[in-house]
């Protein structure tokens, strides 16, 4: 998914080339974005469905638009869908995200020693069945401003909804590292040593603070945390 313009068709387009080179046999590969310009012509672009959800001023972005990927009919597409943040770099192979047993698999959220993080799931890979789970958007249409109350963001609300139902399973553990809490030489090393990818990784998660051109870059968003240019990203972030 692509809104907004914090993203560029830049993003998209390195996605799909990465999958491309990860995923054996045929795929079809979709945007679900409300600007297709710049974006390649092997990917099939869809307008996002509308969620009628308006933030109030000052108001963060929660992503809660990625629950329309649930819709009971998405422009008439079937089958299994593995969705993908646009800020990633895939590692390794995809092949397993597609036979690995389970109704919905998540990445199971990153434990700090500050987070509690109990059945919480990372969205920035997930796989489902298309039209399967209609009930999970549906309820959050009709409940909204509760959810939202309840639920800090939308990976929260839809790791709750699917372990109620029972559907809920995550990754093996090495398969969806974070770059800023698994891919960082530990202090002071850090210093010296470049980031690296974690033995097992499939696919490099970049949440919060940093992407993957700032981490190329030897950029951090937060003061006083250095990191070299992690040089390895230009071995797989490309068109």
């Amino acid at each position: 998914m692509k809104w907004g313009t914090k993203y560029g068709p830049e993003y998209v387009n390195r996605l799909y080339a990465m999958v491309r080179r990860h995923l054996a046999g045929d795929f079809k590969f979709v945007c679900l974005t409300d600007d297709a310009a710049g974006i390649r012509s092997e990917v099939e672009c869809y307008p996002i469905p509308p969620l009628d959800l308006e933030l109030a001023p000052g108001q963060v972005d929660r992503a809660w638009k990625k629950l329309t990927t649930f819709e009971a009919d998405l422009h008439g597409l079937r089958g299994t869908a593995l969705f993908i943040d646009l800020d990633v770099v895939i590692v390794g192979s995809l092949d397993e995200f597609f036979e690995y047993p389970g109704e919905f698999l998540i990445i199971h959220d990153y434990e700090r020693p500050w987070r509690r993080r109990r059945i919480t799931g990372n969205s920035s890979v997930y796989r489902f069945e298309l039209g399967a789970h209609p009930d999970v958007l549906a309820y959050f249409r009709r409940n909204m401003d509760k959810v939202q109350e309840e639920f800090r963001n939308e990976q929260t609300y839809l790791s709750d909804f699917m372990y109620r139902k029972g559907t809920l399973a995550y990754w093996p553990e090495a398969w969806c590292p974070s770059f800023k809490y698994h891919g960082i030489p530990v202090w002071p090393t850090n210093y010296w040593k470049e980031p690296f990818v974690p033995e097992g990784a499939k696919i490099m998660v970049f949440h919060g603070e940093c992407n993957p051109p700032d981490a190329l870059a030897g950029r951090r968003n937060r003061r006083f945390r250095f990191i070299r240019p992690a040089r390895w990203i230009t071995q797989f972030w490309q068109t």
